[in-house]
């Protein structure tokens, strides 16, 4: 096995070690799907929005990994800044070690995804089961990104886990067919056309070929910022 590849399977091990995390991996994600989404499709009525049953279901699944995987990122740069840079410092060097946590990030959300893709499954069916998986994992990735810019910039474990939460709830709650407004804020939100595709795939629709590729072009700009927070807390500044 490679150093970079034990790193990578180190730091995946690492988040596992606490029982409690394995129990939010089965928890959160039905906790989503089952109640969260009626908690979406209320306040999108309430607000004049069209977020119908059978899309604040599906949609609830990409929150799902969103939430956890953001909180993942955030604590894996916040926490492990200094034990990054010892192992920096050891000779694996920033680069690797940013590698190795992007990596064990990518497998837990992958992971995350896994859970929130079954549970939605079995909570309503998915109509087009492939879409549906590569977009709840866009909203994985894309999170992973905004917890780990995050954890960059904010030290302090509760001041970066309600911003991260703040981020959340500002994105979940603008929304697609959240508000009667169509071109708000929500539209220059991270995971716009992620939740796009994401509820035309649960409820049948097809998705244009445009939204991939923005959606493409997201998850790739999320990874590109989380890899540098990784390399950040992992490098050592010289005096």
């Amino acid at each position: 096995m490679s150093v970079l590849a034990e790193a990578t399977s180190s730091f995946v091990r690492e988040q596992l070690r606490a029982p409690l995390t394995l129990l939010l991996l089965v928890g959160i994600p039905a906790f989503f799907v089952l109640i969260f989404a009626g908690v979406l499709g209320q306040f999108s009525q309430a607000l004049g929005g069209t977020l119908a049953a059978p899309s604040a279901t599906a949609i609830s699944a990409g929150w799902a990994a969103a939430f956890l995987s953001g909180t993942v990122g955030f604590f894996m740069v916040s926490s492990s800044r200094a034990a990054d840079r010892r192992l920096a410092a050891a000779g694996l060097g920033p680069r690797r070690v940013a590698l190795a946590r992007i990596g064990a990030a990518l497998v837990l959300a992958l992971t995350v995804s896994a859970v929130a893709f079954v549970t939605l499954w079995l909570r309503s069916g998915i109509e087009h089961p492939v879409h549906a998986a590569l977009a709840i994992f866009a909203f994985a990735t894309v999170y992973i990104g905004v917890g780990a810019v995050v954890g960059a910039f904010v030290t302090d474990p509760l001041e970066g886990s309600l911003l991260v939460l703040l981020v959340f709830f500002l994105d979940a709650f603008t929304g697609p067919q959240m508000t009667s407004n169509s071109g708000g804020l929500g539209t220059f939100s991270p995971t716009n056309k992620a939740a796009n595709l994401l509820i035309a795939a649960g409820t049948g629709h097809g998705s244009p070929g445009g939204d991939w590729i923005a959606v493409a072009a997201v998850v790739l700009g999320g990874l590109a910022l989380a890899l540098a927070a990784f390399w950040l807390a992992a490098h050592t500044r010289r005096v």
